[in-house]
């Protein structure tokens, strides 16, 4: 899934001659031919994320019930965790991936701008049984967010907590600050990172560190960022930071732009000086 969105390079010169040469009938079909077969892989991204959104609940379900705390769930529950985190990493590399590259919602926006002319002139297209106007509507929405699956899995999480009024917010929390801790603990200690065997292994950790602190920021009450917090967002920063700066700008991105407390009185100035 990550590959082909990695190899998604959009249809943006046919798009362009098809706009600037109205009248060429050859040219617009060429364009249209192009973007038909993208947007079928762009709602097989989207499908992808909502199955994402419910493995997240199903696995918060597993990770928060009683009697255990979220602790004991973590030791207990490896497999379970490890599937959590490979969601995170996920989550952030797809985001990353889609935001540096605009040919998606180019490419979107012109295919919706061409079935809203032929509606108009009652035409009917094949492709609109493949992706019908519902359907395009959700894409829009999914793919107009800059980081459309994070967004997708913090609603899901809150969502989760809203749900399950008999479930203390604390099991939730606790788990999700746990794991940011343990994160923390892993890229801070230097016995723990020599055992990373590869670049990608680092980013992995890197990546479940702010996805968990993301959805944390969402559901705490006061946030990720507040004194009452059980993370240590300056530490988190910090590991982040000690990283070359182009490997973790994305990571850093999603803390400043995705998180929902950042900017509340009660986040220090340090951890927003940090963020600057």
């Amino acid at each position: 899934m990550l590959s082909d969105l990695q190899s998604y390079k959009g249809a943006g010169q046919e798009i362009r001659d098809a706009i600037q040469n109205p009248n060429d009938i050859q040219l617009q079909e060429r364009a249209w031919n192009s973007v038909c077969p993208l947007v079928v892989r762009l709602k097989r991204f989207y499908e992808f994320s909502i199955r994402l959104e419910k493995a997240l609940q199903s696995l918060l379900e597993s990770l928060t019930c009683p009697p255990y705390t979220p602790t004991q769930h973590l030791e207990r529950e490896q497999a379970l965790a490890k599937q959590f985190a490979a969601i995170l990493h996920f989550t952030l590399r797809f985001d990353e991936l889609k935001m540096r590259n605009p040919a998606i919602q180019n490419d979107f926006s012109y295919y919706r701008r061409t079935i809203s002319r032929n509606r108009i002139n009652n035409m009917h297209l094949d492709i609109e049984n493949e992706v019908n106007n519902e359907m395009a509507n959700r894409m829009s929405l999914f793919y107009a967010e800059a980081t459309p699956v994070l967004k997708t899995l913090s609603n899901a999480t809150m969502r989760f907590v809203a749900e399950n009024k008999t479930l203390p917010i604390e099991n939730t929390t606790d788990c999700l600050s746990t794991m940011a801790s343990v994160c923390k603990v892993m890229l801070e200690t230097p016995e723990y990172k020599s055992r990373f065997t590869s670049e990608e292994t680092l980013m992995f950790c890197m990546r479940v560190m702010v996805g968990v602190i993301i959805l944390y920021d969402h559901v705490h009450p006061v946030g990720a960022f507040s004194k009452a917090s059980k993370i240590d967002m300056k530490g988190c920063i910090k590991v982040l930071k000690e990283q070359p700066p182009d490997t973790v700008e994305g990571l850093l991105n999603a803390l400043r732009f995705t998180t929902k407390h950042l900017n509340d009185e009660s986040t220090s100035r340090q951890v927003r000086a940090m963020l600057q």
